[in-house]
């Protein structure tokens, strides 16, 4: 195995084409495939499907490629300090569900580690990308939550994935709403009172299995039920249309603004907000300081 060998299969699944690749590296097509075939033979692993319409990366193919991407991307950064000595900055990425709380978190991390030696990414996304992201080294932390319904399938998909959840706080159940909602002024509210208003969740695109809702009881019943794909959307429909959302319960009125509440649901359920990380992958100082800033969030 060496170095080009990775940098050629990296090619290959970006262009999703043998001689796309091979005119981006300069080579003749033959002798990529060559390559890409031997290093397949050494590692005993089918890296890609060949078809008429071109190649795409296997279920192992992708782990390997996650793998093979890092590699790549260390050497850049060896490289670049010492045989280029140029000044590359290190790269620090996060995924989440759609927490506002999560992406102040990551702010006050940026602002306490600037932006001279660091490029950053942060990635607010449906809960199947932010395992995706972790899994393929798109994020070093992925922030989601688990509960008594999914952590069995998504446990299981964290240990085929070689991923580990460790949890950051518990939490009850709220509605989250419009300070101008009926039912904002209550100390406690059921479904049913709910069920005079539209129920807000996030859209989770090929992936909307019950199991990968960014809410809690996923499988009820909702008179009423809008989907929306980002944040600020569901925001509007809130103030709009008197919407709410099942959340955690913890506010941040420094993104959101003050305008919204969280009343506590009448309910046992729980959830445990988390992260994931790849497993046997020691964290970052900036993940470490990014996670140190999320457990200052608690619940109301």
């Amino acid at each position: 195995m060496t170095l080009a060998q990775l940098r050629y299969i990296i090619t290959v699944a970006d262009t999703g084409s043998m001689n796309e690749a091979a005119k981006e590296l300069f080579i003749s097509q033959p002798s990529l495939s060559q390559s890409v075939k031997e290093l397949e033979t050494e590692i005993g692993v089918e890296l890609f499907r060949r078809s008429n319409r071109g190649v795409s990366a296997t279920e192992e193919g992708m782990k390997f490629l996650g793998y093979a991407r890092q590699v790549v991307e260390q050497y850049g950064l060896i490289e670049a300090r010492y045989i280029e000595r140029t000044n590359v900055k290190k790269k620090f990425g996060v995924s989440m569900q759609h927490y506002a709380f999560a992406v102040n978190a990551f702010v006050e991390m940026v602002k306490q580690f600037g932006m001279d030696e660091y490029e950053f990414a942060v990635r607010e996304t449906k809960t199947y990308e932010v395992i995706e992201d972790v899994k393929n080294f798109r994020s070093e932390i992925g922030i989601l939550f688990l509960n008594e319904f999914n952590e069995k399938v998504l446990g299981r998909l964290f240990r085929e994935s070689e991923l580990v959840f460790s949890p950051l706080m518990e939490c009850e159940i709220y509605a989250y709403m419009w300070k101008g909602n009926p039912l904002s002024e209550k100390s406690e509210v059921t479904l049913e009172e709910l069920g005079a208003y539209p129920c807000l969740a996030f859209e989770q695109g090929n992936y909307n299995s019950f199991y990968f809702a960014e809410e809690v009881l996923s499988t009820y019943e909702y008179k009423q039920l809008i989907r929306a794909n980002d944040r600020a959307t569901l925001l509007n429909l809130m103030k709009g249309l008197n919407g709410y959302t099942l959340c955690c319960g913890i506010i941040c009125e420094i993104l959101n603004g003050g305008e919204y509440c969280a009343v506590k649901l009448k309910s046992d359920e729980r959830m445990s907000i988390g992260y994931i990380k790849r497993k046997g992958m020691t964290l970052s100082p900036l993940g470490e300081k990014y996670l140190e800033e999320i457990k200052k969030y608690r619940p109301i």
